[in-house]
């Protein structure tokens, strides 16, 4: 009897052991698996997401984070959400609106020794939502909301993590996890709790190009434009890699063929 009860007993931890435990206070969920259009080598940035993408940033997000590592131009690179072929940066009429929308930026000093404010242009940097450190966290509780610029490279998790944690707000928090008034419960939040509240609801943006504005989608489109401001040269520089193993692919065949050429003259 004592044996079949140490048999019980021992399956039954195998059992607890293979079974998913719930998070504990202070663990954080893996973001999840997600397809996005620039994965693998031959992946490039889908421009119309990426479009979509800038607007989720410009309406919803730049209220409280900077892109402090770009400026407007560069989103007429190549690669970037309003490229056009043939049209440089600084004379896309995209763009050109774009800056003309956002708020002035002081310049100068003028022939008096004052500065002043002016239209801010494409080659300008992208306005900063707060003057300092200082004021932002005074805005925000005490929190200090992150640049955005490399948020991607930044984090663990990459795109995944941004979609993930955008979408992670719906979920009920474990009973033994501390959460402060002005804090929000988000699983893939280090330490799970987290002080943005929700940003993203149905139809709060509406997209240009008739896309329907979800949760899910904006989510998907917001990261993916994160991961193009993360690095904005990503399709260059696989179009650059797939140049230089080609050009290593037919080396490595001349040199095999000079071998075979040389050495077939000589007896071994």
């Amino acid at each position: 009897m004592k044996t079949i009860h140490r048999l019980l007993a021992a399956a039954a931890g195998v059992i607890a052991l293979a079974a998913p435990a719930a998070l504990a206070a202070g663990e954080y969920k893996k973001p999840e698996e997600h397809t996005w259009s620039f994965e693998g080598p031959f992946g490039t940035f889908d421009q119309a997401e990426l479009q979509r993408g800038f607007q989720v940033y410009n309406q919803v997000c730049s209220a409280c984070h900077g892109l402090n590592y770009l400026s407007i131009r560069h989103m007429g690179m190549e690669g970037g959400p309003f490229y056009t072929e043939g049209v440089a940066p600084n004379d896309n009429p995209a763009l050109q609106a774009i800056a003309a929308e956002m708020r002035p930026i002081e310049d100068g000093p003028d022939d008096f020794g004052d500065m002043f404010e002016r239209e801010r242009r494409v080659t300008d940097p992208f306005p900063s939502p707060y003057e300092n450190e200082q004021m932002a966290r005074s805005a925000n509780g005490g929190a200090y909301p992150p640049d955005l610029s490399v948020i991607v490279k930044a984090r663990k998790g990459g795109t995944e993590y941004i979609r993930s944690l955008l979408l992670g707000y719906d979920q009920e928090p474990p009973e033994d996890l501390d959460i402060r008034t002005g804090n929000y419960y988000n699983p893939y939040m280090s330490g799970q709790v987290i002080a943005m509240p929700p940003q993203l609801y149905e139809g709060i943006v509406e997209y240009e190009d008739g896309t329907e504005a979800t949760p899910e989608q904006m989510a998907h489109d917001i990261a993916a434009f994160l991961t193009w401001t993360s690095e904005p040269h990503m399709d260059a520089r696989k179009r650059m890699g797939l140049m230089v193993m080609i050009y290593l692919l037919i080396l490595c065949g001349l040199l095999y063929w000079s071998y075979r050429q040389i050495w077939s003259k000589v007896e071994h």
